[in-house]
């Protein structure tokens, strides 16, 4: 387990230089970064809520007073998982897009060719 916990550190503390990912989400303006941030559909969002609900225990607020206790690592890495979770989301939620744009340009395209 120390194991782990040198390698997230050395994950998030490698030399900027070479992080060439870390740079490029440093230039972005707070604006582009907020707007990355936020999934466009209601699906991404319902599906992010219920992965960190999972990650930290669904007991429903109504019934249970719920109060969470984890040490700074252990948050950082359930900080790490949730991000990682969201691009991945992002990233799945904007290559569907991609894809249904692509289909439908295609079938444009071949209706205009029966033209």
């Amino acid at each position: 387990m120390n194991h782990t916990s040198n390698d997230t550190h050395e994950f998030f503390n490698n030399d900027s230089e070479t992080n060439l990912l870390w740079q490029y989400v440093q230039s972005m303006s707070p604006e582009t970064v907020a707007h990355m941030s936020k999934p466009t559909s209601s699906e991404v969002f319902q599906v992010m809520e219920r992965n960190i609900l999972g990650m930290l225990g669904n007991l429903p607020t109504e019934s249970f007073n719920v109060s969470v206790s984890t040490t700074r690592e252990n948050l950082g890495r359930l900080l790490a998982s949730a991000m990682v979770s969201g691009y991945f989301l992002r990233n799945a939620e904007q290559r569907m897009t991609f894809e249904k744009s692509l289909q439908m340009a295609e079938s444009q395209s071949s209706y205009d060719d029966e033209q």
